[in-house]
């Protein structure tokens, strides 16, 4: 028994270690397999012996959902700070500072003003057991086990200085990146999207499911202390650089000043660079860098004297909507958009601003001659935060997304629980650039040469209106276009004569029905055999497929339904493009099947279709997104959220020649 507790403890010690090598420090001390392995053997001994340590990495994936939020009081106020709301009030709080202490030799701490959500981590004798939300600054919400997944807090302070009672400060937020691929994956799943990256984090931090927290790629940083009992600072500067040392993320962008116009310097410096940082600021904070003098200035009712936070220039700002159209883009989908009073935002005049779908229009009640409130974050297109309905003329009217398509009178079709509507024609001018684009692509019908340049000289030129056109067209309307010699118009006749060859899986990937990709339409291949028994195919018959729910039904079916895709079908198939399933051969090696993989992040020693092929050809099959049905996840250099997701749910992640030595 000792001998496996010991183990436990071995354990959990190792795993923590690596987190903070591969989280913090972006410097993994081992593979992916070899993390997996630890990781199992770590659940099932905590499961043979019944005991779950505090700090084990194991209690990161969430625990079943509560009904309420515990209140958690914070034993030390966490405060709010004064605004300085330009330069001038920057200096004029240093400079009252600096006539306090005559005869001292001053210097501040700068540090970025977080737009993210603050919360407390609460330790004792160096292990996590506590976290809060800021609540009224007295008394905050327990969401303990929300913080417990985002894996850059340490369960387990680092090193021998260890207080017996630690409270510390931070932020928690998501990068711009994390943001638009949290969104991505909202609007695929027919979910609301999230106004703006803080909105995302603080909505993710407060889920009653900390399971669902743990899927949402959170990020902190510590700046400040609460309670601390069995240490003493004499300076932010040390106490930040001890936060490090105890294995707490500290921002990078934090910066000792050695004087009042050092810290107008960095005020400057970070209000120019906010645009390229990978997640929102909205200041900077100053503070005495003395904790002593700290002490000394005191506080006010709800503030300290000792800080202040600069604030930048506003990137929200009210405007009125002139008028809102419906967008159509590559895919079909219609997007609303504000037109509006031109105004600066952030010093960028912004004159549009999307409003995502109708049901977003809905839930804020948007309208035409609105006074809204807009901003933008980071590079992401401006949108409407609110509606100042106390200014909202009396004459509106609720806004509704067109049942025709604006640009080709098509009808809009929304597939149940689906947020997008989309255009039902795939001949749309709107989308047919880009319908082309995939039609011809490396997995679809592998046209050579006809990329996005090529494509956009056809359709101006009045060659294309469907994809059907493509084999409609001749040497001598190919020759005449710009940068087109007699060789490259060849090639090109060529190229689009030799597709007509291809699989019957390739051709149904490349119609670009919605919500069937390359693996689904190799399925419906195989069950089918043939476009036109696919086009005749009853939902029945679809949803008993694998990977078949009812929206994807819904898509195929309302596809095929649609005149203008028939009429293109008609004319593929007039054009020699009507492939049948051709039988394969026996699978001879057969040690993937049943097994589904995902690669992610760039693979150096094969291409992600090589990759794919492998798996196929070894009766296996491959997906582009994480689920709990994985096998295998594939990981290559700067793998992002995938991995992230696979780490999550525990599953298999391999190396590259961990790959390989599988296949051969």
């Amino acid at each position: 028994m000792n001998d496996k507790l010991e183990r436990l403890r071995q354990l959990a010690d190792e795993l923590n270690m690596h987190n903070v090598h591969y989280y913090m420090e972006d410097n993994p001390l081992v593979s992916d397999a070899e993390y997996d392995k630890l990781m199992r053997e770590l659940e099932a001994l905590e499961q043979e012996l019944n005991i779950i340590l505090p700090d084990s990495p194991t209690q990161r994936v969430g625990a079943p959902p509560l009904t309420a939020f515990d209140p958690l009081p914070h034993r030390t106020p966490m405060l709010s700070l004064a605004n300085a709301m330009n330069a001038g009030e920057l200096m004029d709080f240093c400079r009252r500072v600096e006539k306090e202490f005559p005869g001292e030799i001053l210097s501040f701490m700068g540090e970025p003003k977080l737009d993210g959500l603050g919360v407390e981590l609460i330790y004792e004798k160096g292990l996590f057991v506590s976290g809060a939300t800021r609540g009224d600054g007295y008394t905050g919400e327990n969401i303990t086990a929300n913080l417990r997944t985002i894996r850059q807090i340490p369960l387990k302070l680092k090193g021998d200085a260890i207080p017996d009672i630690l409270e510390v400060r931070g932020e928690v937020i998501l990068s711009h990146a994390n943001f638009k691929k949290l969104n991505a994956q909202q609007e695929q799943d027919g979910k609301p999207l999230f106004a703006n990256p803080r909105n995302a984090a603080a909505g993710s931090l407060r889920q009653l499911d900390s399971r669902i927290t743990a899927k949402r790629p959170l990020e902190i940083f510590i700046y400040s202390p609460g309670e601390i009992q069995g240490i003493k600072f004499k300076s932010q500067a040390q106490f930040l650089e001890q936060l490090k040392a105890w294995g707490f993320p500290v921002n990078p962008y934090n910066e000792l000043l050695p004087s009042s116009e050092a810290a107008l310097d960095y005020y400057q410096r970070m209000e120019k660079n906010r645009e390229n940082l990978p997640y929102d600021i909205d200041g900077i904070v100053v503070k005495v860098n003395s904790w002593r003098l700290q002490n000394e200035l005191g506080m006010r009712t709800r503030t300290p004297r000792w800080a202040i936070a600069g604030k930048f220039k506003a990137r929200q700002e009210t405007t009125v909507i002139k008028e809102i159209i419906a967008q159509v883009g590559r895919t079909g989908a219609i997007t609303p958009v504000a037109i509006l009073e031109p105004v600066q935002v952030g010093g960028v005049t912004v004159s549009r601003a999307t409003l995502h779908n109708q049901d977003e229009i809905d839930r804020k009640d948007i309208r035409i001659g609105d006074t809204v409130l807009i901003q933008r974050a980071g590079d992401v297109i401006p949108e409407v935060v609110k509606i100042i309905s106390e200014k909202r003329p009396a004459d509106s009217q609720a806004y509704r997304l067109p049942e025709n398509c604006p640009v080709c009178g098509a009808p809009t079709s929304r597939v149940a629980d689906e947020a997008v509507l989309r255009c039902s024609n795939r001949s749309c001018p709107a989308q047919l650039a880009g319908s082309i684009e995939h039609f011809a692509s490396k997995k679809a019908m592998d046209i050579d040469g006809l990329g996005e340049k090529i494509v956009q000289q056809l359709i101006e030129n009045n060659l294309l209106h469907s994809v059907a056109d493509l084999f409609s067209l001749e040497y001598e309307s190919v020759l005449r276009l710009e940068r087109f010699a007699e060789k490259s118009a060849q090639n090109l006749i060529e190229a689009i004569e030799k597709s007509k060859s291809r699989p019957l899986a390739a051709v149904i990937y490349a119609l670009g029905i919605p919500n069937c990709g390359e693996y689904l339409s190799r399925i419906l291949a195989e069950n089918f055999g043939s476009l036109a028994a696919l086009a005749k195919a009853s939902a029945d018959e679809l949803l008993a497929l694998e990977g078949v729910g009812p929206i994807v039904a819904e898509s195929i079916r309302t596809f095929f339904a649609e005149p203008h895709n028939q009429s293109a079908l008609e004319k593929l198939k007039s054009a020699g493009v009507n492939p049948i399933l051709q039988k394969e051969k026996k699978q001879e090696d057969a040690r993937f099947s049943g097994k589904t993989f995902v690669f992610t992040g760039a693979l150096s020693k094969f291409t992600r279709n090589e990759a794919e092929k492998m798996v196929q050809e070894r009766g296996g099959k491959t997906l582009g997104s994480v689920s709990k049905k994985t096998d295998y996840v594939v990981a290559g250099e700067n793998a992002g959220s995938k991995l992230s997701k696979a780490q999550s749910l525990g599953l298999t992640v391999l190396t590259e020649d961990e790959f390989l030595e599988m296949s051969k």
